[in-house]
C-alpha cells in the first residue's frame, strides 16, 4: 500500500515539473487559442526602439517583471484591426501589475495609428509604433497579425499568428496560466 502511495505521488510530482517546462502552456491552447504554438529556437524578444503617441521612447524590455502580450499589427491589415477590440477587452480584464497587453503597429506613420485608435475607440491598450520595421524581421513570422506572449525575463513562451479571439475564456486561461507559472 505505501509503495503505491510513493508511485502516485511520484507520478503527481513529475507531472507537475513536466507542466512547468517550456512555460507548460501547451494544454492550454485550446478552443479559441489552438493556434497558440511553442517554436524550439524561438527568437529573441525584439530589442527595437518604439515611439509612444508622445514622442517617448519604448521598449519591450521596459515591461520586464511582467507577463506580456505583444501584438504586432497594423491599420491597413484587416485581421488585425479585426482582433484589435478583443485585445483592448483583455487588456481592460486583465492588465494590471503581472500582466500588460502591449501593441506595436507597423504602419507607415502615428497618425494613422492615433485616426484608427479614436475612431475605433480603444481605451485601455498602449499606442506604439515601430517606425522603421524593425521587430518585423527580428520575430521572424510570416505576417500580421503575430502576437507573442512573453514571460517575465523576455523569454518567448509562445505565438498566434493570426486573429484570435483574445478575450476569450480560453485566451484568458492560457494568459492566467502564464501569469501563475511565474512565467
Amino acid at each position: 500500500m505505501a509503495a503505491i502511495l510513493v508511485v502516485g505521488f511520484l507520478v503527481v510530482v513529475f507531472s507537475a515539473m513536466d507542466q512547468s517546462d517550456a512555460g507548460g502552456l501547451e494544454s492550454y491552447a485550446r478552443g479559441e487559442m489552438r493556434r497558440f504554438t511553442q517554436i524550439d529556437d524561438a527568437p529573441p524578444q525584439p530589442e527595437a526602439v518604439y515611439v509612444d503617441e508622445n514622442g517617448d521612447e519604448v521598449r519591450l524590455s521596459d515591461y520586464r517583471g511582467q507577463v506580456i502580450l505583444v501584438n504586432f499589427w497594423a491599420t491597413w491589415c484587416g485581421p488585425c484591426v479585426e482582433e484589435m477590440p478583443a485585445l483592448d477587452r483583455l487588456q481592460a480584464d486583465l492588465g494590471g501589475e503581472d500582466f500588460q497587453v502591449v501593441t506595436v503597429s507597423l504602419d507607415r506613420s502615428m497618425d494613422e495609428v492615433l485616426a484608427f485608435f479614436e475612431r475605433i475607440e480603444l481605451e485601455n491598450l498602449p499606442i506604439i509604433h515601430d517606425s522603421n520595421l524593425a521587430s518585423f524581421s527580428q520575430i521572424r513570422t510570416p505576417g500580421l497579425p503575430t502576437s507573442v506572449l512573453y514571460d517575465r525575463q523576455g523569454r518567448e513562451l509562445g505565438r498566434v499568428t493570426a486573429p484570435a479571439e483574445w478575450d476569450s475564456e480560453d485566451a484568458k486561461a492560457l494568459i492566467r496560466a502564464a501569469i501563475a507559472r511565474g512565467a
